[in-house]
């Protein structure tokens, strides 16, 4: 990404209602696992997710992350994480089958061979191992944010699911994220992308709203992440599967 919207991205992951709220869903997923599983989270910026995962309990020494950016990386260690590193998402050069689960939170999208990077993830998980993925969703939201983020393509569930099934992958579970918000957002890009002759906005959507603005989106999408482990939306900003190695 550019190298101010890399800066205000670090400034914004810790209070952004959309960096939160993403952090929560994770969150929820690994709440129950054995605390002892070794994690590799792809794209981990600055480390605050993996920091989270610290506070829940998960071991230090069980906790990689890596990511193309240096900064990120610099502040990941600051952070006090041992295991992380600066690295290209699709070429992760670590020991084969080592981890018990890799995430991949928005990052599939930033990878322009998309089928390399699954093909290194598998590899590095272990039998049995999970791989949870979310991406953006549907190509008609396609907008200026998209282009400054150095997004490479967004999904569909279904195309998501068939691209990880073709690495040994069974689908536990695929739906779409962000839900609640899917509406508003798909009809503000529309209008900008019909109306507005900017080609390019150097923040995307990672503006800060405000505190009022803020806190609303974030408890929209926190009363959905309640909802999340008994409801499978139908559309939302973004989609995700969880999948494990055969």
């Amino acid at each position: 990404m550019e190298q101010q919207y890399e800066s205000d991205y670090h400034i914004q992951e810790d209070k952004h209602w959309w960096f939160k709220s993403r952090r929560n869903i994770l969150m929820q997923l690994l709440s129950r696992l054995d605390k002892s599983i070794k994690i590799l989270d792809v794209g981990c910026s600055s480390g605050i997710f993996l920091g989270e995962l610290l506070k829940m309990g998960y071991s230090v020494e069980q906790l990689y992350g890596i990511d193309i950016s240096e900064e990120g990386i610099s502040k990941a260690r600051a952070r006090g994480l041992k295991h992380v590193f600066v690295m290209d998402g699709a070429k992760i050069n670590l020991p084969k089958e080592s981890f018990d689960l890799i995430i991949a939170s928005d990052s599939l999208e930033h990878i322009e061979s998309e089928q390399e990077a699954l093909a290194n993830w598998a590899s590095l998980l272990k039998s049995q191992g999970q791989l949870i993925i979310f991406v953006p969703a549907f190509m008609f939201l396609w907008s200026a944010h998209d282009v400054v983020n150095q997004h490479f393509r967004r999904y569909t569930r279904k195309e998501l699911v068939q691209k990880v099934q073709q690495f040994s992958f069974q689908i536990e579970r695929s739906g779409y994220w962000n839900f609640g918000l899917f509406f508003p957002i798909a009809s503000i890009r529309f209008i900008k992308n019909k109306f507005s002759k900017e080609e390019n906005n150097a923040k995307g959507d990672l503006a800060y709203p405000g505190n009022l603005i803020n806190g609303i989106l974030s408890l929209i999408l926190m009363i959905e992440n309640t909802l999340f482990p008994w409801i499978r939306f139908p559309v939302g900003v973004s989609t995700f599967c969880i999948a494990r190695k055969k």
